[in-house]
């Protein structure tokens, strides 16, 4: 195998947060864009679970966790910068595990009717307070500079910021600052432009998203 090769779809979370890390870390894939409708079997030959992203290093090690991409891409060009306390990955943790179950019924609240959508909203504020606090004394979630935290928590707080933009920023003034850093940064834009679908008869696409810089 001669590229990394990266099963993503534009939209998913996880998968802008693995894109974002490879194009921070400046590396190179093999990107396969897919519909979620139509999966692709070479990527279920993969990864049974049939959840993008998913990574075939170029020693086909498969890597189909987002956050376990992401810390390769920092690892593959000396990024340690970004990811240099344990309490980083607890955060992330909270995030993963327990922010986007609320984030989820918090979006699609219709369907789960047992409990108001102003009840799950609640449920995601315990986590956005937490980082509404770290904001007010920092720029970042760990610092003055951009960790790894930052970058995996940012697609779903935009996520919940979106489901109402007018209340989260009048309830979330720092937070609404440091998503909005990231909305209008490059590295995040530089990995969302939007790519043909993947096709296994066409010549491999090859993109290193700093190339899309603006």
């Amino acid at each position: 195998m001669q590229n990394h090769i990266l099963y993503s779809f534009r939209r998913c979370p996880y998968a802008i947060r693995a894109r974002m890390a490879i194009s921070y870390s400046n590396v190179e894939v093999e990107l396969r864009e897919i519909s979620l409708k139509n999966r692709p079997k070479e990527m279920y030959e993969v990864s049974a679970k049939g959840t993008v992203p998913v990574l075939i290093t170029k020693n086909k090690k498969i890597i189909d966790e987002s956050l376990d991409i992401m810390i390769w891409a920092i690892n593959k060009n000396k990024k340690q910068n970004l990811l240099n306390n344990k309490n980083e990955l607890e955060l992330i943790s909270s995030n993963d595990f327990e922010f986007k179950q609320w984030l989820d019924k918090y979006k699609y609240h219709v369907r789960f009717p047992d409990k108001t959508k102003e009840f799950y909203r609640e449920k995601c504020c315990y986590h956005l307070d937490k980082y509404e606090k770290i904001l007010s004394k920092n720029k970042y979630l760990f610092g003055d500079s951009i960790k790894i935290t930052d970058l995996a928590i940012f697609p779903f707080v935009r996520q919940f910021a979106f489901s109402d933009v007018k209340w989260f920023n009048c309830n979330y003034n720092h937070l609404s600052d440091w998503l909005n850093e990231f909305i209008d940064s490059s590295l995040f834009n530089s990995v969302m432009h939007k790519f043909e679908l993947w096709d296994s008869n066409k010549k491999p696409f090859l993109i290193n998203f700093n190339s899309y810089k603006s």
